[in-house]
């Protein structure tokens, strides 16, 4: 069993693809219509053929709900391993990215937190 793809739920899709792209750095990969929607995926660029992250609209009351929730609660929807946390965090920050937690020891780990303008909380970690 692998995980091939995950999601994160977006307000706006194309808003969520250029903050994806542009300032996170990860490459589309599908982009297709599915109804009034789209099938919408980004890959890193260190792994082309790695795990699809489905920016999945919003819709939904559910997803909504859930979005919101975990947001307040402070909780990431997604978690991204990276080389150099400080480096990563002195960029995103020179970017105007705001984060909520700077990075931070959690046992053998560095977090940090920052929101994606999207209505979600993303992780940076480095172990």
């Amino acid at each position: 069993m692998k995980i091939k793809l995950t999601n994160v739920f977006v307000d706006d899709q194309e808003a969520a693809l250029k903050f994806y792209t542009d300032i996170l750095g990860f490459e589309k990969k599908q982009d297709f219509p599915v109804g009034q929607f789209k099938w919408l995926t980004v890959v890193s660029p260190e792994e082309p053929e790695g795990t699809e992250l489905l920016l999945e609209p919003s819709e939904n009351s559910a997803a909504r709900k859930f979005k919101k929730s975990i947001f307040e609660q402070g909780i990431a929807a997604a978690a991204f391993a990276v080389d150099d946390i400080q480096a990563e965090y002195e960029r995103l920050k020179g970017l105007g990215i705001e984060f909520s937690m700077e990075p931070t020891e959690m046992g053998s780990t560095r977090v940090a937190l920052f929101d994606d303008t999207c209505g979600n909380l993303l992780q940076i970690y480095q172990v």
